[in-house]
């Protein structure tokens, strides 16, 4: 909330410690909204690999129209994060949230009339663009309700509701399919879930729009440019989040074939990425919690150090023992994405947070499409072996640039959490 118009002098202790308070107050509430919202966006846009079949099914779809309706959904969310971010700073992220999943609700109680291919892209691709306003979007309001210590903790919070969107819806199509109920009626579902939490962001969270965009005289003046306070360090924390990524879905798209040639059977093989999720879950919340106890630079190092060790643990190891070490590998694996969100408030002007979420949210939506295809080439050509461990050893990379990050946020005065 901006001062009154006639008060021209700064901020009493009185009014700091009522700010305080109110903070207090709303940031709780503003969490578990962002919450539900992950849990919705990322139960939509993760449904349709669960869907996928029925529709192909249903519709007699050739495996090209498939790929093609998957791409779609993924392109949209990738392409409108950034620009998501940019029309925020004018509009206001709880408004353009609330869009967003309206937008998304919209798309799938159309995609549950759908009559035929072009329609079921079109669905989804609006879908795409919906939910792509989610992630920037919610981190930025985060970070913003929790501008000092505890932001890492509730972004992890954050992170870990998002995997459970993904396990809730995809398991609530896979019920109502065994119970002989149709495909449409729990997409119908989830589309009318999503308007709700439209209407919900709407009431719950505090106008993000700035005062100074409004036109208030007392507010302090919109920072130029991208706002970013150290152009190096935020290079290299989109550089460790870029090879985060990569290294993630390359080692997703292929543990199973591994596991396979391992002599794992294929029915097992098949619950390696879901193991991995499982841990990935735990890892995006206790990470972040992590973050704040021991700081930033010393989790990017444990994290990514474990995770490079255990990729490359998965190698020797009998199969057995290998799928039993899936979870662990999820914990790490997963749980730097916690940390990196974190730390893009100590990189940037907060008002220029959404614009800096949407780059680094779309590097990785980037690096997230780009992975299985240059490691897909690599197994192709030197197997499945030696390109996991091509992955494991990737991944060891980001430990210079997390050194850059030290230095760049050590340059800053000390807070806690950092070192």
């Amino acid at each position: 909330m901006s001062a009154p118009a006639t008060s021209t002098t700064s901020a009493t202790p009185a009014d700091s410690a009522a700010a305080t308070a109110r903070r207090s107050h709303t940031a709780p509430r503003t969490l578990k909204t962002c919450c539900g919202a992950h849990i919705v966006h990322d139960g939509l846009s993760d449904v349709s690999y669960v869907l996928l079949p029925l529709l192909a099914q249903t519709f007699g779809l050739n495996l090209a129209q498939v790929g093609a309706i998957r791409t779609a959904h993924r392109v949209a969310m990738a392409a409108f994060q950034l620009p998501a971010g940019l029309i925020a700073e004018r509009f206001g992220e709880r408004n353009l949230l609330a869009l967003g999943t309206l937008l998304a609700g919209l798309a799938f109680v159309a995609l549950g009339f759908a009559s035929g291919f072009w329609m079921i892209l079109i669905a989804l691709f609006f879908a795409g663009m919906g939910s792509a306003v989610q992630h920037p979007l919610s981190s930025t309001i985060i970070s913003h309700a929790y501008p000092g210590e505890g932001r890492r903790s509730a972004l992890g919070t954050y992170n870990f509701a998002g995997d459970v969107g993904k396990f809730l819806f995809g398991g609530m199509v896979s019920l109502c399919v065994v119970a002989g109920i149709s495909w449409q009626t729990p997409v119908v579902g989830f589309g009318v879930v999503a308007l709700v939490t439209a209407f919900v962001i709407f009431a719950w969270i505090a106008n993000t729009h700035t005062p100074a965009s409004r036109g208030d005289k007392n507010a302090k003046p919109k920072t130029p440019g991208w706002g970013i306070r150290n152009k190096p360090a935020f290079v290299a924390l989109c550089t460790v989040d870029m090879i985060d990524s990569l290294t993630r879905t390359g080692f997703l798209t292929f543990i199973a074939f591994l596991l396979i040639a391992k002599g794992v059977p294929s029915g097992w093989a098949a619950l390696a990425v879901p193991l991995v999720l499982v841990g990935g879950m735990a890892g995006k919340y206790f990470c972040g919690v992590l973050a704040e106890r021991v700081g930033v630079i010393r989790t990017i190092v444990i994290t990514e150090l474990a995770t490079g060790i255990g990729i490359l643990a998965t190698l020797p190891l009998p199969g057995t023992a290998a799928f039993l070490l899936l979870p662990l590998v999820g914990v790490v694996l997963q749980g730097t994405s916690s940390v990196i969100y974190g730390t893009i408030g100590d990189l940037v002007e907060p008002d220029k947070l959404p614009r800096a979420f949407g780059m680094v949210y779309t590097v990785g939506a980037v690096s997230g499409i780009i992975g299985p295809l240059v490691y897909g080439f690599l197994g192709d050509a030197i197997g499945v072996e030696k390109t996991i461990a091509i992955a494991g050893g990737v991944v060891l990379l980001t430990l210079p640039l997390a050194m850059v990050l030290r230095a760049a946020i050590s340059a800053r005065p000390a807070r806690r959490a950092v070192s």
